[in-house]
């Protein structure tokens, strides 16, 4: 395998996962939280993973699975590996407390200083909660955004984008309360970005242990079971975010425009 394949599907996935960061960017720099905005990229990267998920990927693992194992016995591997993907995440999704749920929208002007130690303490154990909970996410969509950027650049930029999206308001949930239980913007700072490297790990991981058993089988399997990964973060975190922040209409012609963008690139690029 050549390397310089490896490269770029590496730095696509640290640009997703580092985008946590400019989530502590919106916080420290906004005065007010921009519902709308965050409304409708939510959508917008929830439309893109649906799109791209079944009509793309869905379809090239079940070719790969198909060309490997025959047709009939190919489907019923994408149809399983694919409903794994979804049970996979969420199991991911069951280990995390509600409590400490990252995907809980937060607002800037909600979030004050704490007047007290106790309040301290609370706010750095949700920031904390917050980072680990994000980067227990974080791995399976590095390897998503890893193995669809080597099988396909201009689909690997399409899922870095929407992921780097949809990381966007974890980077706040992680810096906010970090932030005001420490007053120190550094270390806000530090936790949100650490929480996005879980991304380039998941990465690392799916190339140093599957890349050498790569084949049609392996490849479609995992294939598959990305497309599962993504339309469950699409559809249990990044719509019902995307609904709390009250902007339910917005939201919605996000996920139109993400799709349409989605299906006109692959358009171009078919």
């Amino acid at each position: 395998m050549e390397f310089q394949p490896v490269y770029f599907a590496f730095g696509l996935t640290l640009f997703a996962g580092l985008s946590t960061g400019i989530g502590s960017a919106v916080a420290f720099f906004s005065k007010r939280t921009n519902t709308k905005f965050l409304a409708g990229a939510l959508g917008f990267s929830a439309g893109v993973m649906i799109y791209v998920s079944l009509v793309e990927i869905f379809p090239k693992a079940k070719d790969a699975l198909s060309a490997a194992l025959g047709e009939t016995e190919g489907y019923w591997v994408t149809t399983l590996a694919f409903f794994g993907g979804l049970a996979f995440i969420a199991l991911i999704d069951r280990l995390v407390p509600s409590f400490e749920n990252p995907h809980e929208p937060r607002s800037v002007e909600d979030l004050k200083p704490a007047a007290d130690d106790k309040k301290n303490k609370t706010l750095l154990r949700m920031g904390l909660f917050s980072a680990l909970a994000i980067a227990i996410h974080n791995f399976p969509e590095g390897l998503a955004t890893f193995t669809a950027a080597l099988t396909d650049p201009a689909l690997g930029i399409s899922i870095a984008v929407a992921i780097a999206i949809h990381n966007i308001p974890e980077g706040i949930a992680v810096s906010v309360p970090i932030y005001y239980a420490t007053g120190n913007k550094r270390k806000a700072f530090f936790f949100s970005f650490l929480s996005g490297l879980a991304e380039p790990v998941g990465a690392l991981v799916g190339f140093f242990i599957l890349m050498p058993f790569m084949n049609e089988i392996v490849f479609g399997i995992l294939f598959a079971s990305v497309a599962g990964i993504m339309v469950f973060i699409s559809l249990d975190e990044l719509l019902p975010t995307a609904e709390k922040y009250g902007e339910h209409h917005v939201a919605i012609y996000g996920l139109i425009a993400g799709m349409v963008i989605m299906a006109i690139s692959l358009l171009f690029f078919a």
